[in-house]
């Protein structure tokens, strides 16, 4: 295979073709001074003319694309040949190698190469020692050693260049990977957050409307007042949970948040709208003092710890009160979550999300590990369930594509 050309190495070339062309013309300058009117001169100064005409048409004669292999070697091979002629009328244009040497070394993979540098070299020795008409050591060395010399640069700059092209190759390549890998992570962070809140706003609404809808359906003929109250109720979650669902397709805060008043008034319409029928939601935050603000970020993320836990005291505790605790420390925020329900085993749980309660932690722990915080759940059957969720209040944060654990 043929070395690419590289743009780069213009300059080189330019150089080895003015080369060529000075040692053509000072040899044939040297043979016309030397030997006027001889019978070979004519074949000198013909084949003189060919071997510039070769050289000037390269480009043209190597020809692009899958033709350039065969049309290069045919080139070389044609000029090779011609300047062996010309050495061996007159040893004078021996020198004329040099050039050679790169033409061949550009063209041919590197043994043939180097095997065409050793037999132009040879020609060389014996055109310079027929020159010289008895043996001179300087002439049968130098030009050996002027060869290997430019054969080594010329094939270590090579390998160089390989390497660099290959090294460059390899940094392209990741450098796509690594935009297609943040992409995707960028899509599963997405995904992610579109779940956490679907589970802690629409769902939780959804299910809260099932309720109150089937609870009117069944005191409809008996209490239509009552069944009214439950339908009005419902239509009240369903405008929330439209507000929300609004909010977080554009990634903005709770709807209770963004009301104004901070966490502490969030967490007080929270449970004001939880607290009906046997359940009753109370809210404690700091002994009564009123809450600092409070990061964005820390705010929503309590908030919706505050939902999902509620969602799974209303459907599976069956308890009838249950409490939001607020706690602000030095370095971190606490929410306890409360309830008197009939509780369940922690190391039951299944290590697949199934259902609210499978679901709900895991995705409560993702919301919390994003801010460096911890959730704990303290419970056991017939005692009531405690959720505990701490976060730092200078939080450092994770990868946005951390997923749920497993439990």
């Amino acid at each position: 295979m043929p070395k690419p050309y590289d743009p780069d190495t213009r300059w080189l070339g330019a150089v080895m073709h003015a080369a060529f062309f000075l040692l053509l013309g000072g040899a044939l300058a040297r043979f016309l001074q030397r030997h006027p009117g001889e019978p070979r001169t004519p074949w000198i100064l013909a084949l003189s003319l060919t071997l510039a005409v070769l050289h000037l048409l390269g480009p043209v004669l190597s020809g692009p694309g899958a033709r350039h292999t065969l049309r290069s070697l045919g080139r070389l091979g044609l000029v090779v040949v011609v300047w062996m002629v010309l050495v061996v009328l007159a040893p004078s244009f021996s020198w004329c190698a040099v050039p050679l040497f790169y033409t061949g070394l550009r063209t041919l993979p590197a043994r043939a190469a180097l095997v065409l540098v050793t037999v132009l070299t040879v020609f060389v020795v014996a055109a310079q020692l027929r020159l010289a008409g008895s043996l001179d050591p300087n002439l049968l060395l130098a030009p050996p050693a002027v060869a290997a010399i430019a054969a080594g640069v010329f094939l270590h700059t090579e390998r160089q260049a390989t390497r660099q092209r290959t090294l460059i190759d390899d940094l392209i390549r990741t450098r796509r990977e690594l935009a297609a890998s943040e992409r995707r992570e960028g899509t599963l962070a997405e995904r992610q957050r579109l779940s956490m809140e679907i589970h802690d706003s629409l769902a939780q609404g959804l299910s809260s409307q099932r309720m109150l809808l089937q609870a009117a359906e069944r005191v409809w003929e008996s209490d239509p007042d009552k069944a009214r109250t439950h339908v009005r109720r419902a239509a009240s979650v369903a405008e929330h949970n439209l507000t929300e669902a609004r909010r977080f397709v554009h990634d903005l805060a709770p709807a209770d948040l963004a009301r104004g008043g901070g966490l502490e008034a969030a967490l007080r319409a929270l449970a004001e709208r939880e607290s009906g029928g046997h359940l009753t939601v109370r809210v404690h935050v700091d002994d009564g003092a009123r809450v600092p603000p409070l990061p964005d970020r820390v705010e929503s993320v309590l908030l919706r710890i505050a939902q999902g836990a509620l969602a799974n005291v209303r459907e599976h505790a069956d308890a009838s009160i249950a409490a939001l605790t607020l706690t602000l420390l030095d370095d971190q925020a606490v929410l306890d979550v409360t309830d008197d329900g009939h509780g369940f085993d922690p190391a039951a749980l299944p290590d697949t999300p199934t259902g609210v309660r499978g679901h709900g932690l895991p995705a409560m722990r993702a919301r919390l590990r994003q801010l460096g915080g911890t959730l704990t759940v303290e419970s056991a059957p017939g005692e009531g369930t405690v959720l505990s969720a701490a976060v730092p209040l200078e939080a450092p944060r994770t990868g946005p594509a951390d997923a749920p654990e497993a439990r």
